[in-house]
């Protein structure tokens, strides 16, 4: 019998406040447990607006203290400028500030940071083989199988495609073209390169 008691006092409760609960108005979104967590402050971490004061960040600061030895792009500077890795690192560079429609860009700033060697040319023939060969054929024809779907991919060594440069080249694999897909997440930097090297192989045929 007590247990019953409780039990009605129990379930009269939830249903008072379940009443209490029920507002005229849908707009009102009731008592807020830990409103800080809906309505937090925001900073604009890129900027700082005068008389703005950030109580956590020293300094007040919206952005946080660069790491030590931190380097502005604009700032940076090739102390081996001829080795492969810092040509390498000043096209991704160059390359990542160049939008994705802007082609004349990509093919008056950037060049292959890898010189034609063998080795060179055979990495990019087995990246090519991985991830062009099944759109482009195996040599440059347009005429591997997903092309014979798609319809009119373009033949490497035609009169329009024969004299396109690194850049050209390079802005296409990385933004794709047309109905050419971005391949930027799929391959890396250098190897993007050194399928420029092997498409050059391909446009001479």
């Amino acid at each position: 019998m007590l247990t019953k008691k409780y039990i009605g006092l129990f379930l009269s409760g939830v249903v008072a406040l379940s009443a209490t609960s029920c507002k005229d108005s849908h707009n009102d979104t009731g008592t807020e447990f830990a409103p800080n967590m809906y309505h937090s402050v925001a900073y604009e971490p890129m900027s700082q607006t005068d008389g703005e004061l950030n109580t956590i960040n020293p300094y007040g600061m919206n952005m946080r203290t660069p790491v030590k030895g931190t380097v502005p792009r604009e700032k940076f500077a090739i102390s081996d400028g001829d080795s492969v890795n810092s040509k390498l690192l000043k096209m991704d560079l160059i390359a990542r500030n160049i939008d994705k429609d802007d082609m004349a860009s990509s093919e008056a700033l950037l060049s292959n940071p890898y010189a034609a060697t063998p080795e060179n040319i055979e990495a990019g023939k087995t990246q090519y083989e991985r991830y062009c060969q099944h759109c482009h054929g195996e040599t440059g024809k347009g005429d591997g199988l997903v092309a014979k779907m798609y319809k009119g991919v373009p033949v490497y060594s035609s009169d329009a495609l024969k004299g396109v440069n690194d850049g050209h080249i390079f802005h296409t694999i990385t933004h794709g073209k047309g109905r050419m897909w971005a391949h930027a997440s799929q391959i890396s930097t250098a190897d993007r390169w050194k399928i420029v090297l092997y498409v050059h192989e391909l446009q001479k045929q």
